[in-house]
């Protein structure tokens, strides 16, 4: 078993991000934080250690349970990380999810081109 590992290597193998070079690049963009401050893709990680990872618009809060070398299963993650973000986040992100949600009634065909630009105009683009 392992001390400590870099950051970004365990955020990789407890699926966080797909790439380790794309959790070295949150590192470096200011996105992962341990006790408020910025850290580096090089900072080693210790057990008990709470990591706070700026997701889009979601905080994500992670508690290490178990510094591990390679990538684990989805089922197995639970075992390496405690996931100590507030429920409001996720209530957050499924509220933003349902807002950008357009329904059509079935049968009604595709939109129209004036209908695409309404939809366009009313998301903002």
């Amino acid at each position: 078993m392992l001390d400590s590992i870099r950051i970004d290597k365990w955020l990789w193998a407890v699926r966080v991000f797909k790439t380790r070079t794309q959790a070295a690049e949150a590192c470096r963009g200011g996105k992962v934080k341990i006790q408020g401050q910025n850290v580096k893709a090089s900072r080693e990680i210790k057990n008990g250690e709470v990591i706070e990872i700026q997701l889009g618009i979601l905080k994500k809060t992670l508690k290490v349970k178990e510094v591990v070398k390679n990538r684990v299963a989805a089922k197995l993650v639970p075992d390496l990380a405690e996931d100590l973000t507030p429920v409001e986040e996720y209530e957050k992100l499924e509220l933003l999810r349902q807002l950008n949600h357009e329904k059509r009634d079935r049968g009604a065909g595709r939109p129209t081109k004036k209908e695409r630009r309404d939809i366009s105009r009313l998301k903002g683009q």
